[in-house]
């Protein structure tokens, strides 16, 4: 059980403790069996509450782009929303989102609000979960938790871009609380796995040890083929520390940026992805046409 459905008991709308406004979306995606196919189709589509998808769309052949829609734009005390998708053996899915994520500030009960990610790639399947980043506003109760599921012949690359507060207009997360898992499995063997708890202001937020008083931080994940000591160099000269780091282990690649600055954030992980994605999935970088609107 996860904090967030720890915090959130299952109950009405109403206000206190047991506020709850749950919301799901459940994608399946296929690979075209035809010959003349080569295309990946959205086969199974569930959804309850403020969650949608925009039609399919293929900029790039086969590989489906498909962008996740939260009409309320941001989530409130009692919000949690459940993400389930499956990329079936062989497709090749690339899901982003239209505009960043927030966590507005909680309410006097202190109600959790949050997100759960669960994605799973079948054998030979190519999945890509790139959404823009998530600002915590000040005085937030934020729970974000991310799972990856891979086979063995499965091909991942996704990432999590965190924003404390809204910086560029002096508002600091100097209060509320935010817990962020982050899983990745292969073949059933858990590879890794990271939560953070932190508490605006604390030690953690604030000391050398934890984020050192950053307010910006992001980490790309990498599951493939071609993530070689060429790359990682590659990699190194592109986003020279300290605001970018790089690791490798157990066939998993870690990009992180801890920092204040989510455009440098975001255009480092831009340019990561462009390096990472010719190697790990074969294909250049197509840049989601909603990234640039």
């Amino acid at each position: 059980m996860t904090q967030l459905q720890a915090q959130a008991p299952q109950a009405g709308p109403g206000y206190g403790q047991a506020r709850s406004w749950p919301a799901h979306l459940r994608l399946r995606l296929e690979a075209d069996p035809s010959p003349a196919g080569g295309k990946t189709r959205l086969k199974g589509l569930d959804f309850a509450g403020p969650l949608r998808i925009q039609r399919p769309f293929y900029p790039e052949g086969g590989t489906c782009h498909l962008y996740l829609l939260h009409p309320p734009g941001g989530l409130v005390s009692g919000d949690r929303l459940a993400i389930e998708v499956a990329a079936e053996p062989g497709s090749q899915v690339l899901l982003t989102t239209p505009s960043a994520g927030k966590i507005y500030g909680r309410d006097s009960a202190g109600v959790a609000q949050g997100q759960q990610v669960w994605l799973r790639a079948g054998e030979g399947a190519e999945l890509e979960w790139l959404p823009q980043e998530t600002i915590v506003y000040r005085g937030a109760n934020g729970v974000l938790d991310t799972k990856v599921e891979l086979a063995e012949g499965a091909r991942f690359i996704g990432w999590d871009l965190v924003c404390l507060g809204r910086p560029a207009g002096e508002h600091w997360f100097e209060q509320g609380h935010l817990t962020q898992r982050l899983q990745l499995h292969r073949g059933g063997r858990l590879l890794f796995n990271e939560r953070l708890s932190l508490e605006g202001g604390d030690w953690l937020h604030r000391g050398r040890v934890g984020l050192n008083g950053g307010c910006v931080f992001g980490t790309l994940m990498a599951a493939g083929p071609g993530l070689d000591d060429a790359l990682i160099g590659e990699l190194r000269e592109a986003l020279p520390g300290p605001d970018f780091t790089l690791t490798e282990r157990l066939g998993v690649l870690l990009v992180r940026y801890l920092g204040t600055d989510m455009n440098i954030c975001r255009d480092g992980m831009w340019q990561a992805w462009g390096l990472i994605r010719p190697a790990v999935l074969g294909r250049p970088a197509v840049i989601p046409r909603i990234w640039l609107t």
